[in-house]
């Protein structure tokens, strides 16, 4: 399992990535794919596989547009494709690289490829409505950047790609569904819903593994947060900030107030005590 999910890494053309990490889900759950944990795997000289396009860009140049017309919402939704794109790249990323964790990991992480598959999937669809398609506009290099940053250790890893970065999105997202909406694009707002969702479930697999590992090596997790958050540079947070998504997706009362600490809008502060309920 964990030699196809390199593979799959390594595809190239979008189509062909999210086909073979569907395959692969499916060979797992049927019992047909054998995951060897202790395997350890050499790394390949080029990762990941992409396509020719988008080009990749400072952040600081790309173009930002309205949401009122059709050409800036299409801009928007390349944007989050690139990101779903780059998330299936970073969950198989996570399969294969890491031997010697419990199997629940690497099926854990298979399934979330698989649901950023989707996520990309709709995207995708959605731009071809407007008659664009993935590609069509730069993107940066973001998330993979940290991904690479953070090969050499698996608890780095879960620090600050799933429970970091992912996690920003959790905070992305309510925004712009309301503008969005604003704009009368129900449809598009629709694909924000499935996509925080699934990113909750997401963020909260990267914390429990994160706290797995911290247990594992006798770490006190908030202290070992903060020392990788420094020595990996991770992006400082800014608010708001979802703290009901946050809550859901596995996030202490302690971390919670220390973000509220960053977020003086008192709109967005965190409940105190009792867990958020659905």
């Amino acid at each position: 399992m964990r030699w196809s999910a390199l593979a799959a890494l390594g595809e190239s053309e979008p189509g062909a990535k999210t086909a073979a990490v569907g395959e692969l889900h499916r060979r797992y759950r049927a019992g047909e794919a054998i995951c060897r944990a202790d395997e350890i795997i050499a790394a390949p000289d080029s990762l990941p596989g992409r396509p020719a396009k988008p080009e990749l860009v400072e952040p600081r140049r790309l173009k930002h547009r309205g949401m009122q017309t059709e050409e800036g919402r299409a801009v928007l939704l390349h944007a989050i494709a690139h990101i779903e794109f780059n998330a299936i790249n970073l969950a198989l990323d996570a399969v294969w690289r890491f031997p010697g964790m419990p199997e629940a990991f690497y099926a854990d992480w298979l399934q979330v490829a698989f649901e950023e598959a989707h996520h990309f999937g709709l995207l995708q669809a959605r731009l071809h409505e407007f008659g664009h398609a993935y590609g069509d506009y730069p993107a940066h290099d973001g998330l993979w950047d940290m991904c690479a940053r953070t090969c050499d250790d698996v608890l780095a890893r879960m620090a600050l790609v799933p429970r970091t970065l992912e996690a920003r999105g959790l905070d992305a997202s309510p925004p712009i569904r309301a503008r969005l909406m604003q704009a009368g694009d129900a449809q598009s707002a629709a694909i924000l819903d499935v996509i925080l969702r699934d990113e909750i479930g997401h963020v909260r697999i990267g914390n429990r593994w994160f706290r797995y590992l911290c247990d594992a090596r006798a770490l006190e997790p908030h202290e070992t947060y903060a020392r990788l958050a420094e020595q990996y540079r991770a992006p400082r947070l800014r608010g708001p900030f979802n703290f009901d998504a946050r809550r859901e997706a596995g996030f202490d009362e302690d971390e919670l107030a220390a973000l509220a600490a960053h977020a003086p809008d008192t709109d967005t502060q965190p409940d105190t005590g009792k867990s958020h309920e659905s």
